[in-house]
Parts: C-alpha cells; sequence; structure tokens
C-alpha cells in the first residue's frame, strides 16, 4: 500500500467477530468500511479521511446480540495495526493536537505517541444515549480499546456541545487531525529518534 512501508496489517478471530483492518500512515484518505454499524462506519471513514491514512476495515460480529463486541474488536485490531505502522518511530514529531468544532460542539486533542497507553476523556453528560444502532457510552471505550493497543497516550475533550452525533464526530476528526500531525515524519529529525530515553 505505501512506498514507504508505514502500513499495519491486522486479521482478529473471535468466537464474536472477525475482523480485517488495513492502514497506510503515508495515503491519501482512500478509505473502505465496513462493520455492520453505520454511525460507527461513519466515524471511521472520518478518521482515514481527516488523517489523510489509507484505511480498509471489514468487520463482521454478533450483530443480534448488540453492537459492542463489533465496535471494541474493531478499536482493538484498529489500534495494533496503527501500531504496527508506526514501526520504530524513528523521524517522527511524536506530539499532536487539534482542535476541531463542528456546529455548537468542540472537540479538543491531544496525542503522544509514548508506547505507554493512557486515556482521559470527558464529554458532556445527559447526552442522548443512541446514534442509529450506535450506543454513544461505546465512544469512550473505542478510544480505550484503540490506545490499549496502539500504546499510546491520548487526551480527548469535549467542553461543550448539545447534539449527540456533533459530540462525537469532533472527537474522531480532532483524533484523525492530531495522529496525522503526530505521526508525520519532522525533516529536522530525519534519523531521529524523539526521546532522551533512546525508546518509545
Amino acid at each position: 500500500m505505501s512506498r514507504v512501508g508505514r502500513v499495519g496489517r491486522i486479521e482478529r478471530t473471535t468466537k464474536e467477530t472477525s475482523v480485517l483492518v488495513e492502514i497506510d500512515l503515508d495515503g491519501t484518505g482512500k478509505t473502505e468500511i465496513s462493520t455492520g454499524v453505520g454511525f460507527y462506519d461513519h466515524m471511521l471513514d472520518q478518521l482515514g479521511r481527516h488523517g489523510l491514512f489509507d484505511l480498509t476495515v471489514k468487520t463482521e460480529g454478533d450483530l443480534h446480540i448488540d453492537s459492542h463486541h463489533t465496535i471494541e474488536d474493531t478499536a482493538l485490531a484498529l489500534g495494533a495495526a496503527f501500531k504496527q505502522a508506526l514501526g520504530d518511530k524513528v523521524g517522527i514529531y511524536r506530539f499532536g493536537n487539534c482542535t476541531v468544532p463542528l456546529d455548537e460542539s468542540l472537540a479538543q486533542v491531544t496525542v503522544d505517541l509514548s508506547g505507554r497507553p493512557y486515556l482521559v476523556h470527558t464529554e458532556p453528560e445527559k447526552m442522548a444515549p443512541m446514534i442509529g444502532e450506535y450506543d454513544t457510552t461505546m465512544t469512550r471505550h473505542i478510544l480505550e480499546s484503540f490506545v490499549a493497543q496502539a500504546q499510546i497516550a491520548l487526551h480527548v475533550h469535549v467542553p461543550y456541545g448539545r447534539n449527540a452525533h456533533h459530540i462525537v464526530e469532533c472527537q474522531f476528526k480532532a483524533l484523525a487531525r492530531a495522529l496525522r500531525y503526530a505521526s508525520e515524519r519532522d525533516p529536522r529529525a530525519a534519523g531521529i529518534l524523539p526521546s532522551t530515553k533512546g525508546a518509545l
């Protein structure tokens, strides 16, 4: 997929789901997303397009139960694929942040590709519980699952917002841009690992 080889590919199969994720960090934002959960597909499409990641996600899950396993396992595979694509992290910026408005909602995202998983997440209380078939309490769990496998520190803050669709979507758009900025290569740091410890 990538002329510079920053590609991740993860296949994850359990009794609950079958997931394939492919990501190219140096892509153009081409996406092919199919999880069976329409709003989640929309959010993953935002992640690819605004991160300029070429992203393929194909998940078949036990949607006859509910969408939890499908959403969770997809996020785990996505995090693992992202980590794989980062490789040795030599020459990247490492840190990234982005603030994205979506009408009345605002998301602030900061990321450190640190090798240490940590999530801080806040969003407005009393959101609508569902967006189509998407349980809005799953947004934090998606981020938790992604962070655990990607091994990054991620801070996501939505200080205000009213519409649940907007509140969730601005988080994914800001996450996409923050990941893009953090994972891009710094022309002044070619061949340099961005850590005083010598490891990330």
